[in-house]
C-alpha cells in the first residue's frame, strides 16, 4: 500500500505526535511505501524526504522532526481521491490510506477528518461528527447521559458567561453547592489533561478557571473523586472489539500532561488492571456502549474512574487518536489481549479502508 502518516499539527500535543508517529512509522512494513507529511505548529504541511523515514527506521531512539522546503509543501485537493488527494509542488501523490497521528486540536476534533472526507481519502479513526463530539467533553457527557452511562457529575460554563460577574458568581455558588471542593477544572476541547487542574478552594478555582480559559472558550468543572484510573482500548467499525482494561497509577497528584508524556516516572502502568471479574465485565461493556453511542470507528481509548470509597464506576472521557509511544496504554492493552503493535497498526489501516468503501456505497446523486 501507499500510506501517508500525517503528524505534528497545531496542537498543545505537537511534540507527543512526533513521538507517536515515529513508532507508527517503524511499525509499518518496508513492503509498503510511506509518505511522511509533517504539519508545523503554524499549520503548514510538508512532505518529508525519504531520508527522514530511513533515519527513523534505523534508530529506535530517533524522533521525527519537520523539515521545511517550499518545494515540498503539500496541498490537499477536494475530490482528488486516492490517486491525487495530495499534491506536492503540483505533482499528485497516490495514497491508499492516511493515518493522522495527530493528538488534540486540529487532529481529533473533526477538522482534519472533514478535510479528508472532502478529498475522498480513507483515513484511520472516527468520522467528522464522532471525532468532534468525542473531543468536546461536555457533548460527550451529554450523549453518554442520554444512553444512561455513568458519568462524573459536572457543570460547564462558556467564556462569555464567565466574564459576566453576576453569572460567574452564581456559577461558582452552584459548583460549591452541587459539587463541593475539591473541584476538577479542565478545558472542554483539548486533550491529555492540557490546561487541567484541581482546586481546593475558591481562590484556587478562580486561578484554575483562568488557566483553563487560555486553552478553550468552554470549561468543565467536575466533582473530584478519589479514584483509580482505568483505561480500555477499543477497535472496530460497526462491530467493535474491547480489549483487557489497564490501570494508570500516577506518581503525580493526577494523571496530567507531565505524568503522561514528560516524566518517565510519572505513572505506573498495570496491564491487566487489578480488578475483579464483575468490574472487568462492567468496564468492557460500558466501553463498548460509550464507543457506539458516539458512532466511533477505527479506534479509541475509553477512560474510567473507579471510586476508591464506593467502588462506583464512571466513564470519564474518550480519546480517538490515543498515544502510540513506547509507554502508551492503547497499544499496550491491545498487545496484552493478543494483538501485537505491528499487527494493530495494519488492522487499523484495514478498518479505515473498510469504512471508506462502505461509506461510498451510500447514494449521493439522484440521477445515479
Amino acid at each position: 500500500m501507499n500510506i501517508a502518516v500525517v503528524y505534528g499539527g497545531r496542537s498543545g500535543e505537537h511534540e507527543v505526535s512526533l513521538v507517536s508517529a515515529s513508532f507508527v512509522t517503524r511499525a509499518i512494513g518496508t513492503e509498503h511505501t510511506v509518505y511522511l507529511i509533517g504539519i508545523t505548529k503554524e499549520g503548514e504541511w510538508y512532505l518529508q524526504p525519504k531520508a527522514v523515514e530511513e533515519r527513523i527506521r534505523k534508530n529506535e531512539a530517533e524522533v521525527l522532526t519537520i523539515e521545511r522546503s517550499e518545494g515540498t509543501r503539500v496541498a490537499v485537493i477536494p475530490g482528488g481521491g486516492t490517486a491525487s488527494g495530495f499534491l506536492v509542488n503540483g505533482t499528485p501523490i497516490a495514497v491508499d490510506v492516511v493515518f493522522p497521528v495527530l493528538h488534540g486540536s486540529f487532529g481529533e476534533d473533526g477538522t482534519i477528518q472533514g478535510l479528508f472526507e472532502m478529498a475522498d481519502l480513507p483515513y484511520i479513526g472516527g468520522g467528522v461528527l464522532a471525532s468532534s463530539a468525542a473531543m468536546d467533553k461536555e457533548k460527550t457527557k451529554i450523549i453518554w447521559q442520554y444512553e444512561n452511562l455513568p458519568v462524573v457529575p459536572f457543570l460547564c460554563v462558556r467564556k462569555f458567561q464567565w466574564d459576566n460577574p453576576k453569572v460567574r458568581e452564581n456559577f461558582i455558588a452552584q459548583a460549591e453547592k452541587e459539587l463541593e471542593y475539591p473541584l476538577f477544572v479542565k478545558p472542554c476541547r483539548v486533550g491529555s489533561s492540557v490546561g487541567a487542574g484541581k482546586a481546593a478552594d475558591r481562590a484556587e478555582l478562580l486561578q484554575k478557571m483562568q488557566d483553563a480559559f487560555l486553552w478553550d472558550s468552554k470549561v468543565l468543572i467536575e466533582m473530584c473523586i478519589a479514584a483509580r484510573e482505568i483505561e480500555c482500548s477499543v477497535t472496530g467499525n460497526d462491530e467493535c472489539v474491547v480489549y483487557t482494561p489497564g490501570e494508570i497509577i500516577p506518581s503525580h497528584e493526577f494523571y496530567d500532561y507531565d505524568a503522561k508524556y514528560l516524566d518517565p516516572n510519572g505513572a505506573q502502568l498495570k496491564i491487566p488492571a487489578d480488578i475483579d471479574d464483575d468490574q472487568r465485565r462492567s468496564i468492557r461493556n460500558i466501553a463498548r456502549k460509550a464507543y457506539q453511542a458516539l458512532d466511533l470507528t477505527g479506534l479509541a481509548r475509553v477512560d474510567f474512574f473507579i471510586d476508591k470509597n464506593t467502588k462506583s464506576i464512571y466513564v470519564n472521557e474518550v480519546n480517538t487518536i490515543p498515544g502510540f509511544t513506547a509507554i502508551s496504554m492503547f497499544p499496550k492493552m491491545c498487545e496484552a489481549s493478543g494483538l501485537p503493535y505491528k499487527d494493530l497498526i495494519m488492522h487499523l489501516f484495514d478498518l479505515a479502508i473498510e469504512r471508506f468503501h462502505t461509506a461510498r456505497l451510500i447514494k449521493t446523486d439522484w440521477k445515479k
